[in-house]
């Protein structure tokens, strides 16, 4: 999420410049890392669930299919990423729009 909030500084440059709140800003960047995390998290959790009879073997006092681990697990990725597109989010709202535009 940093790459892309450094890749899209122009933009969020020019937006600023239009008028955009700080909230929206930040608004559209969580949005975006939400997205890649749901997705992320939607893929690995069926690889997961497919791969569960190769590692039942391994597990301890669970079963493969425990839903709540699934979702345990899922809802503590889901914080993790939030809050890792949460830094670049905050530093795209203090985008200069004049340096952003400049900086080409």
């Amino acid at each position: 999420m940093s790459y892309l909030v450094t890749q899209h500084t122009r933009e969020i440059g020019i937006r600023v410049a239009l008028g955009a709140q700080p909230a929206n800003i930040l608004k559209l960047v969580l949005g975006q890392g939400l997205a890649l995390t749901l997705v992320g998290i939607g893929i690995g959790a069926l690889v997961a669930f497919g791969l569960t009879h190769l590692l039942t073997r391994f597990l301890y006092e669970i079963g493969g299919n425990d839903l709540q681990t699934y979702v345990a697990v899922s809802l503590l990725l889901t914080c993790v990423a939030l809050v890792a597109c949460y830094i670049p989010a905050r530093r795209a709202t203090k985008v200069d729009p004049l340096v952003a535009l400049r900086h080409e």
